[in-house]
Order: C-alpha cells, then sequence, then structure tokens
C-alpha cells in the first residue's frame, strides 16, 4: 500500500513539471526531490503546491519539491521509474526531432536566465560544495545513531561482547569518509569518480605515515575530508587536461596513469599538509568563538539559519560539521543551528493561536508541525512564516534565544554537540554528545529547544502581526442570523427542487 501511495504521489508531480520529456536529471536529499527542467515554464507551481505531500517548492539551480525527510526517498524511485515509462513509451518522432543548434540556444536562453536571477559564482561554489555532501548525509545519521547506541551501552557496561562489533560499524564510514568524498567531488566536478576516489584514498592510507612533508611525517586521515575535495578537484582539472592532449590510442593508459601520479604527488607533498593545518584552523576557531563570544555567538548562528535554510544554502556548512566530527567526536556547530527550528515551531503555534478563524492555515500548521518538531522547517517556512512576513522574522529571533542559551553554556564550559549532522530539533537528540557527561548536555539542548519555542511564541503572538494583517487575515466568519419570536417562519415549497451546490 505504500509503494502505491508513493507511486500515485510520483504520478501526480510528473505531469505539473512539464513531463519526462521535460525532466533533465533526477537526485533527492533529506526532504526534497531536486529536478533539472529543460524548460522553467512548463511547471505549473500552484497545482504542485497543491498537491497534499508536497510541502513547498524552491527553485534554484534545481527545482526543488519539498515533500519531507523518508517520504522522498520513497517517492524518488517511483519518479524515476515514470520518467523512464514515459519515455519509452512515447519515442520522439522525427517531426519533434529538434536541431542541435535549437537545443544549443534553448539550453543557452535557460542558462542566463538562471544566472541573471540568482547564480552568482558564489552561490554556484557553495551549491556544488553541497551537492557533493548531501549524498553521504543518511550514511552519517545512521553511524552517529548507532555510535551513540554503542557508547550508551560502554556506559552501562551492558553487551561488552557486542560492542566492539558497534565501534566497528559506527566508525567503518568515518575512517574511509575522504575516499566518499572524492568520489562526489569529481562526479560533481565533471571527472571520472573512481579516479577522485583513488586519490582521495591516498589522505586515508596508513603508508603515508612513513612519508615527510614540510619537515615533519604525515599522518593518515590529515587533511580529512577538505584534503580529499582538493585533491578530487585537483584530480579533475588534471584529467580534463590529459583528455584534451593525450592521442586517443594512448587515452586508457595514460590519463588515468597521469591523473593519479599528479595529483597524488600534490596530494602528499602539499595538500595534505596544508588542509590539515586549515582544518585544525577550523576546530581552534569554532572551540575559540564558543568559549569566548558564546552567547553572542549562539545568537547570531541561531538568528541567521533560517533564512540559510530558504534560500538552501545551509548543507554548504556540511564540511565544516564533518571537520569538526573528524577532529573531535562531534560538532559544537549544529546542536546552535538546530534551535532556528525551535524558534520556528514557536512562531507556527502563535500563528496558529492568533488566526483563531483562518482555518486554511490552521490547517497546514496542524500538518507541519510534527515535521517541526523533529527538525523538518522547510514546510513552516515556505507554508506559513515566510507568506506571512513578519512571523518570520519573528521566527528568527525566537532561534537567536535558543542559540544563545546553548552558546552560553558552551561559554563556560559545558558544550554540548551532535557526532551527526541531517537531524535536527527532538530528532537530534540521539546523536547527541558533549564534553561534561550525556545527562547534562540533554539537559541544555532541551533548555535551548525550550527557549526557542516560546521566544518565538512570544516574539510572534506579540508583535508577528500589524492590526491590518488580523483584520485581513483572521476575519470573523458572518454568525447567522437568530429567528426572533415576531419573524415569520419560512416558508416551505412543497414542490421539490434540486439542491443549489453549497460554496466551498
Amino acid at each position: 500500500m505504500a509503494t502505491d501511495k508513493n507511486r500515485a504521489t510520483a504520478a501526480a508531480i510528473l505531469p505539473l513539471v512539464g513531463g519526462a520529456q521535460n525532466v533533465t536529471s533526477i537526485v533527492h536529499c533529506m526532504t526534497r526531490l531536486r529536478l533539472g527542467l529543460a524548460d522553467r515554464s512548463l511547471v505549473d507551481d500552484e497545482a504542485l503546491k497543491a498537491l497534499p505531500a508536497v510541502m513547498g517548492v524552491v527553485e534554484d539551480d534545481t527545482y526543488q519539491i519539498v515533500l519531507g525527510p523518508g517520504t522522498v526517498a520513497r517517492v524518488t524511485p517511483e519518479f524515476e521509474a515514470l520518467v523512464e515509462e514515459e519515455r519509452s513509451a512515447t519515442p520522439v518522432s522525427p517531426e519533434h526531432t529538434v536541431t542541435a543548434g535549437e537545443l544549443a540556444a534553448q539550453g543557452a536562453e535557460i542558462r542566463a536566465a538562471r544566472k541573471a536571477k540568482n547564480a552568482t559564482p558564489f552561490k554556484l561554489f557553495l551549491r556544488r560544495i553541497a551537492n557533493i555532501f548531501v549524498p553521504l548525509i543518511p550514511a552519517l545519521i545512521g553511524c552517529g545513531i548507532i555510535a551513540g547506541i554503542n557508547g550508551l551501552l560502554i556506559n552501562l557496561q551492558w553487551l561488552p561482547a557486542i560492542t566492539p562489533a558497534l565501534a566497528a560499524i559506527a566508525s567503518g564510514f568515518m575512517a574511509l569518509i575522504a575516499v566518499f568524498v572524492g568520489f562526489n567531488t569529481a562526479k560533481e566536478f565533471g571527472g571520472t569518480p573512481i579516479l577522485g576516489g583513488a586519490v582521495a584514498a591516498i589522505i586515508v592510507y596508513a603508508g603515508v605515515a612513513n612519508i615527510e612533508a614540510f619537515g615533519q611525517k604525515l599522518s593518515p586521515g590529515q587533511g580529512g575530508v577538505l584534503g580529499a575535495l582538493g585533491a578530487a578537484v585537483l584530480a579533475t582539472y588534471i584529467e580534463k587536461w590529459c583528455r584534451r592532449w593525450v592521442p586517443e590510442s594512448l587515452d586508457v593508459l595514460v590519463t588515468p596513469t597521469l591523473t593519479v601520479l599528479l595529483s597524488g604527488l600534490v596530494t602528499i607533498f602539499g595538500l595534505m599538509f596544508l588542509a590539515g593545518e586549515f582544518s585544525t584552523g577550523i576546530g581552534t576557531a569554532a572551540n575559540w568563538l564558543l568559549d569566548n563570544t558564546g552567547a553572542f555567538a549562539g545568537l547570531v548562528l541561531g538568528g541567521l539559519f533560517l533564512p540559510l535554510v530558504m534560500l538552501g544554502l545551509h548543507q554548504a556548512l556540511i564540511p565544516i560539521h564533518t571537520t569538526l566530527i573528524e577532529q573531535q567526536g562531534f560538532t559544537v556547530l549544529l546542536p546552535i543551528l538546530a534551535m532556528a527550528g525551535a524558534g520556528q515551531v514557536g512562531c507556527a503555534i502563535a500563528v496558529y493561536k492568533r488566526l483563531k478563524h483562518n482555518t486554511s492555515i490552521r490547517t497546514t500548521i496542524k500538518s507541519a508541525l510534527p515535521a517541526g518538531f523533529l527538525g523538518v522547517g522547510e514546510p513552516l517556512i515556505y507554508g506559513v512564516s515566510l507568506p506571512l512576513g513578519r512571523p518570520f522574522i519573528t521566527a528568527c529571533v525566537g532561534g537567536a534565544a535558543g542559540g544563545a542559551f546553548v552558546g552560553f553554556f558552551s561559554m563556560i564550559g559545558d558544550k554540548v554537540g551532535s557526532t551527526a549532522i541531517g537531524p535536527s530539533g527532538w530528532a537530534l537528540f540521539p546523536l547527541l554528545d558533549g564534553n561534561k557527561g550525556l545527562g547534562l548536555t540533554i539537559a541544555v539542548y532541551g533548555g535551548g529547544l525550550l527557549v526557542g519555542y516560546l521566544v518565538g511564541f512570544f516574539a510572534t503572538y506579540f508583535f508577528g502581526f500589524s492590526k491590518q494583517m488580523l483584520v485581513e487575515l483572521n476575519a470573523e466568519p458572518p454568525a447567522p442570523a437568530e429567528p426572533t419570536p415576531d419573524s415569520p417562519a419560512p416558508a416551505v415549497d412543497p414542490t421539490p427542487q434540486e439542491a443549489a451546490p453549497a460554496k466551498v
């Protein structure tokens, strides 16, 4: 039955994005189905937003349909299958074949429109970085939860025969994450993925401990994911250079050899050291920031995170989180950023209370709040606070307050971190870790959520609406007139008539 439901959702979406011939690429992240489209004008935005399974849409470098966690991972394969079926069933006939020049002109027009709208070089760079790390999130979550369970079992001294196995399961992916980053980086930048993975594998190879660079011995894993990213980008450019200059008859032998050799030497005698120093700098800076300006840093980070989510740029922080997890075992930034979702939840509850007669908005809030408590903010952002305007700002105020709360405790030495990235809200509890014991860590994080809920609620309740907004959004429905003793009874028509349709 679940498969039928997911296929029905995919079948409802496909015609509204212009059909299979209009879809050029299909991927998904934690909550969104991301589509490449040949012609953006063929998309029916309003009809998509009206679908029960769709929580919102976002136009970025790809067209993003917000379906929520879990759902998107099940709908995407069904959508891919439907696209393939439609393309196979309706082959393009000769009269519909377009020339290469027409395709190039159409593509150039689409690219120009997108660039003119929002494609700055910086944004494009951040999106490419996000595309490298987003596919890794499910493994990070799974391994992080297993690590948390293993830590709990060790503290309770339960199942000692099982904990070494759990430790291996939880740590195996993190030990080789550089290889996966290198693979995805080469794929994203147009190289051969396996060559990117091969070069990145040098970073985690135990034998690098026998090599000296910059006057010191290298250590396996030095440079981490940032070194792997840089190595794979370098390998991609070397590979492209080889493709241009190496004769085709020698390409299969020379190109991969030169790619791995040259980028490998640069990685060993340059990138590993430099990326290692940069990674150490990230950890040092994050700790200094929270140790010395914890409350203020939390205020800023928690308050600005919702706009990043709105723009889809929050995923660009994944490399920083991953670097901190590699170094310290947890990222101290994610629990603070998660407070933005708490402010959003408090804001939505206040909107629900203030707009007592707006059935449409209240229904949206009721359906989106469970996901909001679990840290999925897009439904509440795009369905409630952002369209209303001022409540989006007051939601950010709630996030800032929660962030300041968690940041303050970090400043006095009680660090709260997450062993993995991806979830937030209540879903982050299984991934929490810190330096003062699990009980205190959970208490601080839970207190931050409560502060975010309360401040988001009260800021929205008292400052989220102007008088005009309340009048327009919360008009009292007209009360039916009550009959008086002197008023005549309504006449009954003895002849049956067809009932008039009710107005919706």
